[in-house]
């Protein structure tokens, strides 16, 4: 459904993205994570033809977003980072205006009722969209974007801005749309994208640095580089020294243990390979008790983290 090959784009001299490469198949639910200013809506905005690429192809559906542009874009649908609202409307005269201009001519009252169904607006229908807090603002917003039941959604920054409650609604709303769409979320928040998305593109300064399964990237990068150790030995500090004597050790760091007779220890390495037998030889040889001994997995935040740091 979408393919993007060798895609860059420059802002003067600078590559906002650079030689990205991906596609996506019809149906999917897709996240673009990365912290601010890492590429995501230069990457949304060139994908919606909303900005041409400098270099590399875009193509949706098989229409190359700059030689059949009207095509492609018949295909979309999208909710920028800055919802596009006309304030002096109400939600119902927006949606059906919103509608025409898609080229909608028939059935679009009832289309109109439909979405307004689907993200619950039936409350505010015929009120101001100006009067409307930030949260229904949104969900007008992802109201225009479906007008037309595109095959593909686009939301950048979907939850941006908005209250605790209303984050939350909005996911759920966004989940429900899941299968009917080729579905493109863009966000900075980790929770909100693998929460919603099967899939996660990870993009840094540009560049895509990780695409999989929220699951699988876990896995890539859990390991035995992070374990957690119980030993016995009442002088914390001659233990952390000892560890931090071997070369392949980046840090110990204590934990409260479970067992007085015991000290529990989070220990980092630089090594990929597995290193719980260098660890329990070193415990055995300096005569400490080994009580655990367990490879840990990262968080979501700690590959996030791993995976945008240089």
């Amino acid at each position: 459904m979408i393919e993007v090959s060798n895609m860059s784009k420059y802002y003067a001299d600078y590559p906002a993205v650079l030689d990205v490469s991906f596609s996506i198949k019809a149906g999917e639910t897709v996240g673009l994570l990365g912290p601010n200013g890492a590429g995501k809506s230069t990457t949304m905005k060139v994908l919606t033809g909303f900005t041409p690429p400098t270099d590399g192809n875009v193509s949706i559906g098989g229409f190359d977003i700059i030689k059949n542009s009207f095509e492609a874009r018949k295909l979309l649908g999208y909710l920028p980072e800055n919802v596009p609202l006309y304030l002096d409307m109400t939600v119902t005269e927006y949606l059906v205006f919103m509608a025409k201009i898609r080229g909608m001519n028939e059935s679009v009252n009832k289309r109109v009722n439909e979405v307004i169904e689907i993200t619950s607006l039936g409350d505010y229908k015929d009120t101001l969209i100006g009067k409307l807090s930030k949260g229904y603002r949104q969900r007008t917003g992802i109201s225009q974007a479906i007008i037309h039941n595109p095959k593909v959604l686009i939301l950048d920054e979907p939850t941006i801005g908005i209250d605790p409650v209303q984050v939350v609604e909005t996911r759920n709303l966004i989940k429900s749309l899941e299968g009917e769409h080729t579905l493109i979320l863009s966000s900075h928040i980790l929770p909100e994208v693998t929460s919603i998305c099967k899939r996660i593109l990870v993009i840094h300064e540009g560049k895509i640095v990780a695409d999989d399964t929220p699951d699988n990237l876990s896995k890539r990068l859990q390991s035995t580089n992070v374990c957690e150790i119980e030993v016995s030995g009442s002088n914390k500090l001659d233990i952390i020294k000892l560890f931090r004597k071997e070369s392949y050790i980046i840090d110990i760091r204590s934990k409260p243990s479970t067992n007085s007779s015991y000290n529990t220890f989070i220990i980092e390495t630089s090594s990929n390979e597995s290193v719980e037998q260098k660890i329990a030889k070193l415990v055995v040889e300096n005569s400490l008790g080994l009580r655990k001994l367990i490879p840990l997995s990262l968080s979501l935040e700690e590959i996030f983290l791993q995976l945008t740091s240089d």
